[in-house]
């Protein structure tokens, strides 16, 4: 099991490669490369207040 500060650590690098937010496709690799839920990403997302972008749903812009 990964923790909190595993995965907020993983989307701090994700998006500092991205010029400080973090791509959806980019965020579910993440989870994937993890094997945490979605939210989790998310949710550390939120924490760190990263902003997700180019969201393949169109909820996040």
């Amino acid at each position: 099991m990964v923790d909190r500060e595993a995965i907020q650590v993983a989307v701090k690098e994700a998006a500092a490669n991205h010029g400080g937010r973090l791509p959806c496709a980019v965020a579910q690799e993440v989870a994937r490369r993890l094997q945490v839920p979605m939210r989790e990403v998310g949710q550390a997302a939120d924490d760190l207040k990263i902003k997700i972008i180019q969201c393949q749903l169109g909820c996040f812009e």
